[in-house]
């Protein structure tokens, strides 16, 4: 992976990191969430003046990321309010990694290296690992480990149809700007439904995380699905989960989460697997 590759993504890492924060330092993280999502569409209008409209071949594949994107925001908001962010979003986000790795490599024909493919492996059982301590960890809790499982699968699923939907549409930002603007509009058409009151509270109290939490997850997410378009989609998945270790710094230091050697020697394991996908070809 080339270096612009590799900085690309781990800005984008901590971007990510920073706004799942910001959504679970929040008493509801419903509103949160919509707030994020809504602020996300709020910074891709204006994008998609500048870059082309993405090829009506990936249409399909843009209605399928966006259903993709729905269930995993639902599923996270539960997650979060099933555990702590350094217990769910460890098992959430290093599951995600090895199940792209292993369905790229299986089902679609990817040919990855043998350090990238150890590099993925060791980011994603590193992360996994800081959840396995503790009392009151993903494991031992049925409920939170089921959900952020799931999330998981969610995150998988979504960043092998943003991939391969992005090289099909032929434009990085044109295929996520659509993409975020049919994510925001279904997930407010729910909204209304489900917690109409959160439509109103959003311009009126929930405007500053809109507009930093909504920017900062539209601009990781954008370096992401640029990164999938320049290097192997696993490879990239795997690298922008080192989120986690900025969530564990801001888990720690911002929300006064307990911090533990265990937790310490799975960040270097993380670590660890980070500075292998440098020494992969660039592809």
């Amino acid at each position: 992976m080339s270096a612009a590759i590799f900085f690309t993504v781990i800005l984008a890492a901590a971007l990510h990191a920073a706004w799942n924060a910001m959504v679970k330092s929040g008493k509801d993280k419903y509103l949160g969430t919509a707030a994020v999502v809504i602020g996300q569409a709020v910074f891709a209008i204006p994008t998609l003046f500048f870059v082309p409209a993405p090829d009506p071949s990936s249409y399909t594949l843009i209605l399928a990321g966006i259903s993709l994107h729905l269930g995993y925001e639902f599923f996270l908001m539960a997650s979060y309010d099933a555990g702590d962010l350094t217990q769910v979003y460890p098992l959430a986000r290093g599951s995600a990694p090895l199940i792209v790795a292993l369905v790229s490599v299986a089902l679609l024909g990817v040919s990855l290296q043998p350090v990238e493919l150890g590099a993925i492996a060791l980011i994603g059982l590193g992360i996994m690992s800081i959840a396995l301590v503790g009392k009151r960890d993903g494991l031992h809790d049925r409920k939170a480990a089921v959900l952020a499982l799931t999330t998981g699968c969610f995150i998988a699923s979504y960043s092998l149809i943003d991939g391969l939907g992005a090289r099909e549409a032929g434009t990085a930002l044109g295929y996520y700007g659509w993409l975020t603007i049919g994510n925001a509009l279904a997930f407010g058409a729910i909204t209304a439904v489900v917690r109409p009151s959160a439509l109103k509270w959003i311009p009126r109290q929930g405007l500053r995380l809109t507009l930093i939490g909504g920017g900062a997850s539209y601009a990781a997410y954008a370096l992401v699905v640029w990164s999938f378009t320049q290097a192997p989609i696993a490879l990239v998945t795997a690298l922008r989960e080192t989120s986690i270790v900025f969530a564990l710094l801001i888990g720690v230091f911002v929300l006064r989460e307990k911090l533990s050697l265990a937790k310490v020697v799975s960040t270097m394991i993380v670590l660890a697997g980070v500075l292998m996908t440098r020494l992969g070809r660039s592809t």
